[in-house]
């Protein structure tokens, strides 16, 4: 029996939007779901206990970042990431391929490997496909990501054509390196913004069968419109009974634009990267505590939010933290962000299984967009 299982409990006919259950080996993720990004092993200023109580199921961590520092042959002699990190839910890694074409310099890649430059210390480094899915077992999270070539926004149709060619391959060989049962090895649909390339990839993808396909190379500076197309024209062709992930994606009216269009799980640092600079997601739409109209505002941050910022402290108290440069204005809100991103997953989640995911996304969006 499979260690992982997908099971939908609802599909809106009104959008496309799905609820379901994905079974994996540290517990269930029901979904649409969202994971906030422990690059290092961590989710910056936040204990695992945290992330728990605000509503989180699943994380992400980072296996460029994780490879250099502490090493993978590192975290498996201490037990795994899971046990490194005291976390027991599922964890997701990436293959570490976006890492290396954005951080890394003096980048050398072909159909064989990506050699590249450490960004910490100048070593000169390689990555093949099957260093990557190696990499991977050894961290040992649940879900692991193949290499991938992700082509900068604005490449020519050329370039594209390559580098989905150059993801296919990796993908095969990906599939045949990978040893562990006990992991979901994902495949990665690229194609930039034109649907004749995202077709491309996933006819080449499809035949691998994997337990579960994501989406790349969107929200790296293209429209929302045109992202939106471009799912619009990707997710139909990938399998109704496996997950589907859309990578990096995380403003929420995208999420919600995302999840009405067939897409389960999200990962973004935006709500930790924002609220470690004063910005705060909240259900009337975003607020910047560090600006003076909240300098004796006594509301809390958002009302409907249970959070612990939002049930302890004012907007006020918020502010003098972030203007006096205190550490716990950045932990507090980072985790009042991810605790309103676990609430609009789980929103979205029972908009579906309600059949009403489109008036759910009618109304959020007006709330947040009163001007349209």
């Amino acid at each position: 029996m499979s260690h992982f299982q997908f099971q939908l409990d609802a599909t809106d006919l009104s959008t496309a939007a799905r609820a379901g259950r994905w079974m994996t080996p540290h517990g269930v993720v029901e979904t649409p779901a969202f994971m906030p990004v422990g690059t290092l092993g961590t989710v910056k200023g936040l204990m695992p206990a945290q992330l728990r109580e605000a509503g989180v199921q699943m994380v992400l961590s980072n296996t460029y970042h994780l490879a250099l520092r502490p090493g993978s042959e590192i975290v498996a002699e201490l037990g795994g990431l899971h046990r490194f990190m005291d976390w027991s839910g599922p964890i997701l890694t990436d293959s570490g391929g976006f890492q290396v074409f954005s951080l890394a310099k003096m980048r050398k890649i072909d159909d064989d490997k990506v050699v590249f430059r450490s960004h910490i210390d100048g070593n000169l480094l390689e990555l093949t496909p099957e260093r990557a899915v190696l990499i991977q077992e050894q961290l040992g999270a649940d879900c692991i990501m193949c290499l991938d070539e992700c082509p900068a926004s604005g490449e020519s149709l050329d370039k594209i054509r390559k580098a989905v060619d150059r993801t296919t391959l990796w993908a095969k060989r990906c599939r045949e390196a990978q040893r562990r049962s006990d992991q979901a090895l994902f495949g990665i649909v690229q194609g930039g913004v034109h649907p004749e390339m995202r077709q491309r990839s996933a006819e080449g993808l499809l035949p691998l069968d994997f337990p579960g396909y994501a989406v790349g190379g969107l929200s790296v500076g293209e429209p929302p419109p045109v992202m939106y197309q471009t799912l619009d024209s990707t997710v139909p062709m990938l399998p109704e009974h496996k997950p589907r992930y859309l990578m990096g994606v995380g403003r929420p009216e995208d999420i919600i634009e995302a999840v009405c269009r067939g897409i389960d799980l999200f990962d973004c640092v935006m709500p930790t990267r924002n609220g470690r600079n004063a910005m705060a997601f909240t259900s009337q739409g975003p607020v910047r505590i560090r600006n003076a109209v909240h300098t004796r505002d006594e509301q809390p941050l958002d009302p409907e939010c249970e959070c612990t910022a939002c049930t302890r402290f004012s907007r006020a108290y918020l502010r003098h933290l972030f203007v006096a440069k205190e550490m716990l204005g950045p932990i507090l809100l980072s985790l009042h962000n991810i605790a309103f991103y676990q609430r609009l997953v789980r929103q979205l989640r029972e908009a579906i299984l309600q059949g009403c995911s489109e008036e759910f996304r009618a109304n959020q969006l007006a709330r947040w967009n009163p001007q349209s």
